[in-house]
């Protein structure tokens, strides 16, 4: 796996999401606020590189002046949202792309309501932060929501400090309350 983040200076959020969420929607709205407080905080913005909450993130995102890196896959047909992104890095598996979305998460993790394909980001990204491959504390992961809660509790029922590496906030403002802004962030 290559990767070339033009922008290394600026630590970057990976956001997960579902696709699904059309403009006008809660989900898309809200997504859209999660890329504006994440660049405001001086972030760029990662995602998948499609439509639904991966658009609304990039778009929030680019609203306030900030980057936004879409990481599409060539085993899907649909075409990656290039208007809301500042660069594309297509990926030619599956396994590719998740592991390309972890390894740009220099800032940490955002993950928003979604279905198997945003589970599989969350448990990958967070089974990481428990086998101690990330640092949460240089990359905390932040659930947006109620959605996770119950598979958070369930997760920290058998492993108590499974919770150490998890964040739930309740709206995207709270998100800097987990993500410092990057001229206060320790070691920036």
């Amino acid at each position: 796996m290559r990767i070339v983040n033009i922008m290394s200076e600026v630590p970057v959020i990976s956001v997960y999401g579902s696709g699904d969420p059309a403009p006008g929607s809660e989900a898309y709205a809200t997504a859209r606020e999660v890329g504006r407080v994440l660049a405001a905080l001086g972030y760029a913005v990662a995602n998948g590189g499609y439509g639904g909450t991966m658009e609304a993130s990039a778009r929030g995102a680019r609203e306030v002046g900030g980057h936004t890196i879409g990481v599409p896959c060539r085993i899907w047909s649909s075409s990656p949202r290039r208007e809301v992104l500042s660069e594309v890095h297509m990926t030619d598996s599956y396994e590719e792309r998740l592991a390309t979305l972890i390894a740009l998460g220099s800032g940490g993790y955002v993950v928003l309501p979604g279905a198997t394909g945003t589970l599989v980001e969350l448990a990958w990204v967070w089974e990481q932060a428990c086998k101690g491959f990330l640092d949460v504390a240089r990359q905390p992961i932040a659930c947006l929501g109620g959605f996770w809660q119950p598979l958070v509790d369930m997760m920290v029922s058998q492993r108590r400090r499974s919770v150490d590496a998890v964040h739930v906030v309740t709206d995207p403002g709270a998100l800097a309350e987990v993500f410092p802004a990057v001229d206060a962030a320790p070691g920036r």
